[in-house]
């Protein structure tokens, strides 16, 4: 007989428990996953990822899968109080990470050239997305921005996992999306740097030694089991054997040693964002001195046109 699957305290997301009640309307009708994929002609790996709230399903097959386990109106009445931006379909290749790092207890980062994901504020993350590959597509740009936010927000929050990030100084330096944009972002990161489990560093450029040619993370699971992660252009690369993530900790460790204390680090951020708050100025500025050159410009055309002779009153 099937039973719903209680937690103590809330359910992690909607997604998951509209998931979870799917997992109990498919028990109760007597399904097996594999059976159920395929009489709907999908594989069961689909079923899964929706069941453990890491899919967004289409309208139409939470209404296939309805009407097959008899559950249309509870289906159907569920779906739509789902926030699903917290659970947007990742890259294939992203996916296991992602995976990860929803039950990771603690992370350390290290990034370069731009500003790590977790600590992107929303225009950072907008601005990234905008100049990527979905540039012009304004939808998928808000979607792309919703995931990664989504992503944050455990880590964010006040009893969040410790988050030890290592940033490279062109992290803070490079700008992305304009001036208003940076001067967001360091704002941001001075402003989450006060939560107790996050540690953010800053590698200046001057005191760079180490080599590391690709930005990284190293994942803590519940159980004690480590894992790392880095990207290249078109993929990730996710391992968990235990000399791998040795090495690439030794690497973390000496890169730790090169970079400013976290005092010093926000500092550095600190000047930062009064750099960009001057950039902004001036760049405010000099909009305002092109608006008034234009303006000035079209009074100039106006009096140097062609006098048009208007009629005088009779006397």
């Amino acid at each position: 007989m099937a039973q719903r699957k209680t937690k103590r305290g809330t359910t992690a997301s909607s997604a998951i428990m509209f998931g979870e009640e799917l997992k109990y309307a498919r028990e109760a009708a007597g399904y097996t996953q594999e059976a159920v994929g395929r009489l709907l002609h999908c594989d069961r790996t689909v079923l899964s990822r929706i069941e453990s709230g890491k899919r967004k399903p289409s309208i139409e097959e939470v209404e296939d899968l309805g009407r097959l386990l008899n559950a249309v109106d509870l289906l159907m009445r569920l779906y739509g109080r789902v926030d699903w931006s917290a659970s947007i379909e990742h890259p294939d290749w992203f996916q296991e990470y992602a995976d990860a790092e929803v039950i990771s207890i603690g992370l350390r980062a290290y990034q370069d050239s731009v500003m790590y994901g977790l600590l992107q504020c929303p225009q950072y993350a907008r601005a990234i997305f905008a100049a990527g590959d979905a540039a012009g597509n304004s939808e998928e740009i808000e979607e792309l921005t919703r995931a990664r936010l989504s992503r944050q927000s455990r880590f964010l929050a006040a009893d969040g996992p410790l988050l030890l990030v290592i940033l490279d100084e062109s992290a803070i330096r490079a700008v992305v999306g304009g001036p208003s944009v940076m001067r967001s972002q360091m704002e941001h990161l001075l402003r989450v740097a006060q939560l107790r489990n996050i540690v953010i560093h800053v590698v200046p450029f001057s005191n760079r030694r180490t080599v590391i040619d690709t930005a990284m993370v190293l994942l803590e699971l519940p159980e004690g089991q480590h894992l790392v992660y880095s990207e290249s252009l078109d993929r990730g690369h996710l391992s968990n054997d235990s000399a791998t993530v040795a090495r690439h900790q030794r690497r973390y460790d000496r890169l730790r040693g090169e970079c400013l204390s976290e005092s010093d680090s926000l500092r550095l951020i600190a000047e930062a964002l009064e750099g960009f708050r001057d950039d902004e100025e001036r760049a405010r500025r000099s909009r305002l001195a092109e608006e008034q050159l234009q303006r000035h410009q079209r009074r100039q055309l106006h009096r140097g046109g062609p006098r048009i002779p208007r009629p005088r009153p009779r006397s």
